[in-house]
Parts: C-alpha cells; sequence; structure tokens
C-alpha cells in the first residue's frame, strides 16, 4: 500500500522540533566525560542529544475523505489514514516529511475499505469518526484516545510520541506510550517463550540465534511488534511496523503504562479494534497476509534430526517406519548432506546418488526435505559463491568490503535478499535439488542471519543494504533477512514448478512471512518445561499471524525420556508443522566425516528420537499419537482453509474463545484448535488424571464420549495413551482412515463424529487434490454440514460447493449424546437401518449414508 507524500502548508510558527545544550569547548580527548545519556565515554566521542516533542497543532489538512494531517507548532506532522471501520494507521514525521511509503511485512493485496468518515472539532479536540470509532486529537500536545461508540476509552496515550536522536548517531530512540490501567490484559508478539499475558514484562525484537534458549530469554528468532490489550472484554491491537530493533514495556517500567519504540525509522503503527480478539487476529492477519494452502503432505509427520547421513541410514529410518507402521511424511536432511557446508551441493561420499535415493523414498511414500542456509562458503572454486561475487549479490561493508563471517564454513558471504535481482538468482539456485533430484520442500536455516564467534551473533549494523531501492544499514534490515531468504526460496520454487505447492519452513522471519513459509521454534531443549513453553509458543505465533508452525517435538538439545517425547507428540497432532527433531547426541551430528565415521553411522546402535527409540512401552502410544493426526487430517486442513481464506488462526489460547470469561484470561495450557476442538495436553510429567476447565456451554469428552456441561472444571483419564480433549456440542468432526503416508491410497470413507447439541449449528469440510492450484478453478469440495437437534429428533443436512469429486463413496455419521432411542433413520427420503456401538459405556449410534447425501433425519 501506499499514500501519496503531501507538502507541509506554510505555518506561522518557526519554532524548532529539538532543544539542543549548548556544547561546551573541545575537551581533551583523553578525559571521560559523561553523556547526555549517563553513560562515560571518552571525550573523543561525547554526543549531544536532542529530544522532539510534538507539541501543539498549528494546522490541520485533509489530504482525502478518510486521510488526515496535522502540522505542530515544531514542525512535526501526524498522518492518521482510516484504512477501514475498525483500522487506523497512525504516522509521525518529525520535520514535517514522510519518507517513502514501503513495507515488507504489508500484503499487497491488502485492500482498505476507504470507510466513512466524519471530522468534528471542539475547542479541545478534533475528532475523527468511523462507522465504529472515535478518534480524539488533543490541540495541545496530539496525543491519542480512542473510543467506540459507547463512550468507552479502549486506548489512550499518556506521554504520545516521543524521539530521541544524536549528532553521531542521528535518530536512536523514537516511541510511544499509553496509558495502561491495572486489569488490562496483553497477548501476542510473537516468538516469546514467556507466559501468555505479556503484563509486567518487557520485550526486544532482534531476530537472534538462541540456542537452548529458556522461559526468560529474548529475543528470539522472529520479530513480530504486534499485540493484543484487552480491558473489560474489549480488544484491540497494535502492529508496530518497523524493522529495527524495537522495544515492548507492558507495564514492566510503570505500572500505569505500556511503551513500544525502536531504535531507528519511522513511529508508524496500526491500530486495529475489535472488540473481539478474533476479529483482530483476522483483520492483522488481512493486512499482513495469508499463505496459499500448502500440500497436504507437509501436514503429516516429519522425521528430523541432525543428521541422518549415509544414504543406507536414511533408507534404514525409512524402511523402520514403514516395518512398525507408524505413519511418516518426510525425512529431512541437515547440513552433513552437503559437500563441506556449500549450499545447493551433495556430500557424493555420503551420497552418492541423491535422486536414486530420493526416488526410492518417495517409492515408500516419503518426502525429502532438505536444509539450505543463507552463508555461502568462500571459495572460488564453489560455482555458486563465485557466481554470486561476479555478480556483486552479497552484502558489503560501508567502506566496499564483503561482509564476511564463520557460519558452518569458517568463512561465508552472504546474499543481499532485499534485492530483486539477487531473490531471482537465489530462487533458481534451487533448480537442480528441486527438478533434478526432486527434493520436496527446503529448509530455511540460520537466516537471522547467525555469525559464530562473535557476541553479537549477526551482522555489524552498519552493513549496507538495498531494501528494493530504499538502500539502509543492517540495523533496519536484520529483522527482515530471513522474510526476504524464504521469499526468494518460495517464488523460486514457484517459477521451477509452477504445478506444486511449495513447501519452505524458515527458523528467522517479520511481521507478514507468514505469506512465504512455515516457522518452527527453532533450537529448544528436551525439558518437561520446554513442552510448556513449546505449547505457548505455538498458542502466541498463531495469534500473530503464523498458524503453520510447531516445535521440534522432544526437544533439539539434550536427551528426552519416552514418556517426554509421547506427550510432546500428542501436543504435536495440533500444531500443523508436526516434526521430531534433535541434534544428535551422537556422531551422526558431525560437522566433518571420515569413512570410518561413515561406517560406524551406518552401523551402530545410537541414542536417537525416532518414535520407536525408547522402547516398546513408548512406541504404541507415540504410533497412536501419529495415527490420530492423520485421522483428523480433513478437520486440520479444513481448519488451515478458513486461515488461508479469513485469517482465522488455527490453534488459539482459550481467551481467544470468551474474553470475558476471568478464569480463561489466566488459562496457559489449555487451547482450542479450530472452533470445536478444546485441546488440554498434559505437561508435567507422570500424570494420570487431568483436571480441565470447560468454557460455557456443552462439551464431550473425545475418548468416551461423555458430555459435561461448561463453566466448571471436571477431571478426565489422561493414560499415556491419550491427550485430554473437547468437541463442543453440535460438531460434526471428521476422520479419515490411517494410512501411512498421506498419499497411500485414495480416501475410501469418511467417518463423520457427530455430537449432539440442542438448536442449529454448522461444520465444514473442505477437500482438494491436495496439492496444485486447480482449487484456484474451482477444483474443490467445500461441504457444509448442519446439525439440527431437539428432544426428539436430529437432523444432518449437507450442501456442497466447487466440482472436485470425492474419492470415497461412503460416509458413516456417528451420533453421540443422544437423549432419545432412535428407532429409524431416513436419508433423502429413503428408511436405513440404524446401527449401535458402544464406547467407555456409552452409546453411539451409526448410520452408513452414501458420499452425495442431501439429508439424514433420526428419530
Amino acid at each position: 500500500m501506499s499514500e501519496k507524500p503531501t507538502q507541509e502548508p506554510q505555518l506561522e510558527a518557526e519554532e524548532e522540533s529539538v532543544i539542543t545544550p549548548e556544547v561546551p569547548a573541545e575537551p581533551d580527548p583523553e578525559t571521560l566525560i559523561v553523556n547526555d545519556d549517563d553513560t562515560e565515554v571518552s571525550a573523543r566521542y561525547a554526543d549531544v542529544y536532542m529530544n522532539h516533542e510534538l507539541g501543539s497543532v498549528a494546522a490541520m489538512t485533509k489530504e482525502a475523505d478518510n486521510i488526515f494531517l496535522f502540522f505542530s507548532e515544531t514542525k512535526m506532522a501526524l498522518r492518521i489514514h482510516c484504512l477501514t471501520d475498525q483500522m487506523i494507521r497512525f504516522r509521525y514525521a518529525l520535520r514535517g516529511e514522510f519518507p517513502a511509503d514501503f513495507s515488507y511485512a504489508i500484503d499487497e493485496q491488502f485492500a482498505p475499505t476507504a470507510p466513512k468518515v466524519v471530522m468534528d472539532e471542539t475547542s479541545t479536540h478534533y475528532v475523527i469518526k468511523t462507522a465504529v470509532l472515535k478518534c480524539f486529537i488533543d490541540k495541545t500536545d496530539m496525543r491519542i484516545r480512542m473510543e467506540n461508540l459507547d463512550g468507552e476509552v479502549v486506548c489512550e496515550d499518556s506521554l504520545g510520541f516521543q524521539a530521541r536522536s544524536t549528532i553521531l548517531k542521528g535518530l536512536e530512540r523514537i516511541g510511544m506510550h499509553k496509558k495502561s490501567p491495572a486489569n488490562e490484559y496483553f497477548f501476542g508478539l510473537g516468538d516469546k517463550s514467556s507466559i501468555l499475558n505479556l503484563r509486567g514484562k518487557s520485550f526486544e525484537n532482534w531476530a537472534t540465534d538462541s540456542f537452548a534458549y529458556g522461559e526468560g530469554t529474548d529475543p528470539l528468532y522472529k520479530s513480530i511488534p504486534f499485540y493484543y490489550g484487552l480491558k473489560d472484554g474489549v480488544g484491540y491491537g497494535i502492529f508496530f511496523d518497523n524493522s529495527y530493533r524495537t522495544h515492548f514495556d507492558f507495564a514492566e517500567t510503570d505500572p500505569e503504562e505500556v511503551a513500544f519504540w525502536a531504535e531507528g525509522g519511522e513511529m508508524n503503527y496500526y491500530f486495529i479494534y475489535g472488540p473481539e480478539l478474533l476479529d483482530i487476529a483476522r483483520q492483522y492477519t488481512d493486512l499482513t497476509g495469508k499463505p496459499e494452502m500448502p500440500p497436504m503432505w507437509a501436514l503429516g509427520f516429519h522425521q528430523c534430526r541432525w543428521s541422518y547421513f549415509p544414504d543406507a541410514r536414511v533408507r534404514e529410518v525409512a524402511n523402520e517406519f514403514r516395518k512398525r507402521r507408524i505413519p511418516c511424511d518426510a525425512i529431512y536432511l541437515d547440513i552433513d548432506y552437503m559437500d563441506g557446508y556449500r549450499c545447493f551441493t551433495w556430500n557424493k561420499k555420503l551420497f552418492p546418488n541423491p535422486t536414486s535415493m530420493i526416488k526410492d523414498l518417495r517409492h515408500k511414500g516419503f518426502r525429502t526435505v532438505v536444509m539450505i542456509d543463507p552463508g555461502l562458503k568462500v571459495d572460488d572454486k564453489y560455482e555458486v559463491y563465485a557466481q554470486g561475487k561476479e555478480r556483486d549479490y552479497y552484502c558489503r561493508r560501508p567502506d566496499g568490503d564483503l561482509m564476511l563471517g564463520p557460519v558452518w564454513p569458517s568463512e561465508c558471504a552472504f546474499p543481499d535478499f532485499t534485492r530483486p535481482e539477487v531473490r531471482s538468482w537465489w530462487g533458481y539456485l534451487y533448480r537442480e535439488l528441486y527438478s533434478k533430484n526432486q527434493v520436496a520442500g527446503f529448509w530455511n536455516d540460520m537466516n537471522e542471519p547467525a555469525v559464530f564467534k562473535v557476541t553479537a551473533k549477526t551482522f555489524p549494523e552498519d552493513v549496507r543494504h538495498s531494501y528494493d531501492g530504499h538502500p539502509c544499514s543492517h540495523s533496519k534490515a536484520h529483522n527482515i533477512y530471513g522474510l526476504n531468504m524464504a521469499r526468494a526460496t518460495r517464488d523460486g520454487l514457484l517459477s521451477l514448478k509452477s504445478h506444486r505447492r511449495p513447501f519452505v519452513i524458515t527458523r528467522a522471519t517479520y511481521a507478514g512471512g507468514q505469506r512465504y513459509s512455515c516457522v518452527w521454534t527453532g533450537d529448544n531443549v528436551a525439558s518437561w518445561e520446554h513442552l510448556q513453553i513449546a505449547n505457548r509458543q505455538c498458542q502466541r505465533l498463531s495469534i500473530s499471524g503464523f498458524s503453520f508452525t510447531g516445535s521440534d517435538i522432544g526437544g533439539f538439545v539434550d536427551y528426552p525420556s519416552g514418556e517426554l517425547v509421547v506427550r510432546w507428540l500428542q501436543l504435536g497432532i495440533f500444531h500443523p508443522l508436526y516434526r521430531i527433531h534433535s541434534m544428535g547426541n551422537n556422531v551422526d551430528g558431525a560437522a566433518e566425516v571420515d569413512e570410518d565415521q561413515v561406517s560406524e553411522a551406518a552401523s551402530r546402535n545410537r541414542l536417537d528420537q525416532e518414535p520407536w527409540a525408547f522402547g516398546q512401552t513408548y512406541e504404541a502410544p507415540a504410533r497412536k499419537a501419529i495415527e490420530l493426526r492423520y485421522q483428523l487430517l480433513p478437520y486440520i486442513y479444513t481448519t488451515f482453509r478458513r486461515y488461508v481464506l479469513d485469517g482465522t488462526p488455527m490453534l488459539r489460547s482459550m481467551s481467544f474463545y470468551d474474553q470475558r470469561d476471568p478464569y480463561l484470561l489466566e488459562e496457559e495450557r489449555d487451547f482450542m484448535f479450530g472452533d470445536q476442538l478444546l485441546v488440554s495436553p498434559v505437561i508435567q510429567e507422570g500424570l494420570e488424571k487431568q483436571k480441565v476447565y470447560l468454557p460455557k456451554g456443552e462439551w464431550y469428552y473425545y475418548w468416551t464420549g461423555e458430555g459435561y456441561t461448561g463453566g466448571e472444571q471436571v477431571t478426565v483419564g489422561a493414560p499415556l495413551s491419550r491427550i485430554p480433549m473437547f468437541i463442543k456440542a453440535g460438531s460434526i468432526l471428521p476422520h479419515y482412515p490411517v494410512r501411512q503416508y498421506t498419499d497411500e491410497f485414495p480416501v475410501d470413507e469418511v467417518m463423520l463424529h457427530t455430537y449432539y447439541a440442542e438448536g442449529t449449528h454448522e461444520s465444514k469440510l473442505y477437500e482438494d487434490y491436495g496439492d496444485g492450484f486447480n482449487f484456484k478453478q474451482g477444483e474443490f469440495s467445500d461441504k457444509t454440514f448442519q446439525f439440527t437437534g431437539s428432544a426428539s429428533a436430529v437432523t444432518v443436512t449437507q450442501a456442497k460447493e466447487g466440482h472436485f469429486r470425492d474419492t470415497y463413496l461412503h460416509i458413516h455419521l456417528l451420533f453421540y449424546g443422544l437423549p432419545f432411542t432412535p428407532s429409524r433413520a431416513v436419508v433423502d427420503g429413503q428408511a436405513i437401518e440404524v446401527q449401535t456401538r458402544e464406547l467407555a459405556g456409552q452409546t453411539i449410534y451409526q448410520v452408513s449414508v452414501n458420499n452425495g447425501f442431501k439429508k439424514v433425519d433420526l428419530s
């Protein structure tokens, strides 16, 4: 999106926007003095600090019916753009001139609605009104107050806009301060490992290689400067679109104030009104973009480690999955498949014929995913490095030298992915792996970008970037580096195979990066604490735009117990990216290998993290968890489709289910997956039972079919073979048969688990080919099931959109919780048999029908 630059009108006042302290005579360079910010430095580096404040409104102009410009007596400017009735953008310009309106976060497809806006003026305020909001601009200091039409204050400036610059550094802080009453909750902010409610904590956004991070580690890998505020049941969101290092203080420093600021750039934020939290999530994802549907296999189970080699070891793992009848769709190869860590190459000793291996794996139902890092080994004989050097595609320091640093190779150069031609070149580099070798997906790692052996863990902040025609330093480009690498990868895969849905996974990204890739939570630890962290992180990432997320199941660092792996596999059922990954704990993860190591890696028994690695006691429940994932794929795929269409988070914290229930505002463990499934993962060792607070309404325990009334806590069995989960009454939950991989055979029947409730309720089932883009031409099946229940009868109707032909002929409806004993079933006017089943003492009624049924009546 863009806005036309507007010239500042002539103002009567000529006051400057800064207060400049008097500069003393030049001191002796060896003298230590105290800067204005209380740091002690050599006089040679002493600096002068200037604070920028808005002051009163000197002039106001109307750029368009929904865009207003305010100019202060200190020559600053504020542009207020009403994008929709619920979304307003605020931009501040220190000297009255706005920079080019460019952002990697905002989706090009975002279409503001240009709402009808009314401007009023009182003696103290300008008032901008939309259909749902009133924005007050104080004439004396330009502070902002947002109210809804009921007169409730939703969000209000305290100090408001603040900025500071220095002579030596230029602009170094640009921030906003807002009031925060004690009863306000804060959620979101993406990749954070803390508890869900952010209140009382401070955070930093600076993509960081955070090996073995903990609950208090900050920052982490991703930078998503978007948060929710909620007070008295009314929610709003703020997206601070600034790619510099950003900071958020949620009433930690001042218990009555929330502040956010950046170390450069522009004060540019979007205010998004709900009042419902889910509405805010949808609006934010509409603004920053939604992904395409993934290939179905990407939602299957994936097995990974650092590292599987040689090729015989990879085949061995694949064969074990099939032998043990544990479903799996993908096997990953970490950095050791490469020739000396040279990206886009193969180690010919370890993988002498990769095309043949990948073909054989595919014949067994496995896709192959490989890692690609941004750091390219400095070696003039390495074609990829030499080509990038010849074309001047690498990042450079201010004096023109290449930015070189160690990652896995001892010295690497790094592409500047903020240049379109570099992104195109990078995308084409995948041609041999993707088109010739038939690698199915790519894993972009180390793209914060990570640099070894330096405290900062990344580039110096003065490294230069193009920023798509807006040249800048690394201080501005750092947080969007990973996003643009993933973008280059995805676009390249699409150009190479336009008929395939790309699968890209990235470790680092920025707001809007969900358009290009899925994410995982990085180098976690094999501990119960990290199981809890993974649960929170994936909830938080999902409500921050990134639903296609997951964690390293079992933990990347250290070695888990069998119980921990099973409980993590159960949690992972409800994380769209479902992958075990570990750092190996053995020679498979060695950086350099010789022939003896190859032989040892191929033969000896290791401490592995495959689902069978902990003995039969744990293999059986691990298999059961993975099988459940495959049974629930139609529900997961349908939930993903809704995320793609309207931005609804696939998994969400319980506060997003009922934001007016005080118990749910404090809930950390349980979450909703889609609209109908409440998940209560076991995240403590040794539990056999678990207490679960159910929201208001009627619920059914998945494993027994037993009904419960919400609004209170219940206790349910949680043996190692089960994850507690509840189905919302009135839901129809589709199940596929268990398959060893997603395209093992065409689905031949579907089970529709139907849970009784009074009244009328709607459920969905979306299906297509599972790959390709034919669904855009109508080759999909979007079924709507309507359930209507009364004390003596139930009805299920089906309506279908799209012309995709299902592979199955039969549907089996299983009815739970019926308050009557049905004596007959009528399907499209024809009477059929009602069968019965028993489940944990509950009678379940089954009706089997043709796929194309229109109406089923039970009475």
